[in-house]
């Protein structure tokens, strides 16, 4: 069984009718709803799908919304506009529509954030511009490279601090909208610092939505250590984050990411363009499936499709592409090269957590199963990798989906218990439900004496099935 959860992207390739059905079946385990390219109707439509969809397989499959975050971007650009190597190029703070000569651009402080010298790039760096001079709300610039632009392409100035907000208004709207419609996990766009997720967390009114803190800009590179600290997990957004960066650099940047996740336990998604190819060919390059393989040797928990399932050709087959690479990294990556001794476990529950696993492998053990209230003893054992599966039983529907996001935590939602006797036998039962246990075969449970505690895991007890 796959132990690498996969997280795709929704979008008018998926709004057709029995899509959602196939990309469940084909093994979706959390579903992305993009603010940026979705109206407020697109992402009532699609939530209520994946939710039927998963309700009609009996899967507990995650929805992601990603806030859009304050990316800067052109505003209308008239159609055919072409820009020249080595003519005039404005940027202006006011409303217009750009030509050749100009455009708007919607972050009214450009022009005082910039200086000469400083580079800016349109369209994910397809186009470049240099900064001649600015004020008075215009930036001058002459284009570096040319090609052409349409209407609300991205602007990036990289190397600069832009002094953008980290959480729009807009995205105030979006995250109200999700936490009252029940969405699982939020992503938030272009974080710089800690302090930007820590805005966002007390924006939730308290709500423990886990926060996916996107790596995008060369700020969040500096600050990464502190990122991953105060994120719930952190996501390595390849697309921006290439802009922001030299190319050579994105690989270097993605393993340290990666690194110090799995040091500080924290969950560690790997995305943009891994399958970009299948957005119009019928199967990737073999650079892509390498691409792919290499993120799971890495260890990471997800892998993530963007482009290529919200508007791809064929989103079941991308995902079904994808799903094949992913089991056969994972066949051949039976070891880690290394088990770091986690960061943040100097606790009762986290040294539970790193014997249960030491117990699976001394043991031979068929599964691991760890009964939790909020998914924080599942996600500890899950960092340390383990040699078997783990199941996650819980009776909230809700910590059984953001379980979806955690690397080969397999959650099943049981009925209530009152006592460590009943937590067992539940314990036993979904090993066996999920396929994992058979009669006879020993499995260790995990879990707290004082039962129906969040955080009070301090039990294992070794079970015959």
């Amino acid at each position: 069984m796959r132990r690498t959860k996969l997280i795709a992207t929704l979008g008018p390739a998926t709004d057709a009718f029995g899509v959602l059905d196939a990309l469940v079946a084909a093994g979706l385990d959390v579903a992305r709803l993009n603010t940026s390219h979705s109206t407020r109707e697109d992402l009532e439509r699609r939530l209520a799908g994946v939710r039927d969809a998963a309700a009609r397989a009996e899967r507990h499959v995650a929805v992601m919304i990603d806030l859009a975050g304050a990316k800067v971007r052109v505003g209308e650009v008239a159609p055919g506009t072409v820009l020249r190597v080595g003519t005039a190029f404005d940027l202006r703070s006011a409303h217009c529509v750009g030509d050749t000569s100009g455009a708007c651009v919607t972050y009214s402080g450009l022009a005082e954030d910039v200086a000469a010298g400083d580079r800016v790039l349109l369209d994910d760096g397809r186009l470049a511009l240099e900064v001649t001079g600015s004020g008075k709300g215009v930036v001058q610039t002459v284009v570096q490279v040319g090609g052409p632009l349409a209407s609300h392409k991205g602007v990036n100035v990289p190397g600069v601090r832009l002094g953008v907000e980290s959480v729009t208004p807009e995205d105030a709207n979006d995250l109200a909208w999700a936490l009252g419609a029940g969405v699982d996990l939020v992503a938030q766009s272009f974080v710089r610092s800690a302090e930007d997720v820590t805005r966002l967390r007390s924006m939730t009114g308290g709500s423990a939505v886990p926060i996916v803190a996107k790596i995008e800009k060369h700020e969040a590179v500096t600050n990464l250590a502190s990122i991953v600290e105060a994120a719930d997990a952190v996501m390595v957004a390849r697309g921006d984050l290439g802009v922001e960066l030299s190319l050579e650099e994105v690989p270097v940047v993605q393993r340290r990411v990666v690194a110090a996740c799995r040091s500080a336990g924290r969950p560690v998604i790997v995305a943009t363009q891994m399958l970009e190819s299948m957005t119009q060919a019928p199967t990737p390059t073999r650079a892509e499936a390498s691409d792919v393989a290499n993120a799971i040797f890495d260890a990471v928990d997800c892998v993530m499709l963007s482009g290529e399932t919200a508007v791809g050709r064929d989103p079941v087959r991308v995902l079904e592409t994808m799903g094949r690479i992913v089991s056969a990294a994972e066949a051949v990556a039976v070891d880690h090269p290394w088990s770091p001794r986690l960061a943040g476990t100097a606790d009762i529950a986290g040294a539970v957590s790193r014997a249960v696993c030491d117990l699976a492998r001394d043991l031979e053990l068929a599964a691991i199963v760890t009964a939790t209230q909020s998914g924080a003893t599942a996600r500890a054992i899950a960092a340390q990798r383990p040699a078997v599966p783990i199941v996650a039983i819980t009776p909230d529907e809700r910590i059984a989906r953001q379980l979806a996001l955690v690397w080969d935590v397999r959650p099943v939602v049981v009925a209530s218990y009152a006592t460590i006797d009943e937590m067992i036998v539940a314990a036993a039962g979904a090993a066996r439900s999920a396929g994992l246990a058979r009669p006879g075969d020993l499995v260790a449970v995990t879990g707290g004496v004082a039962v129906h505690v969040a955080g009070s895991t301090n039990l294992i007890q070794v079970h015959r099935v």
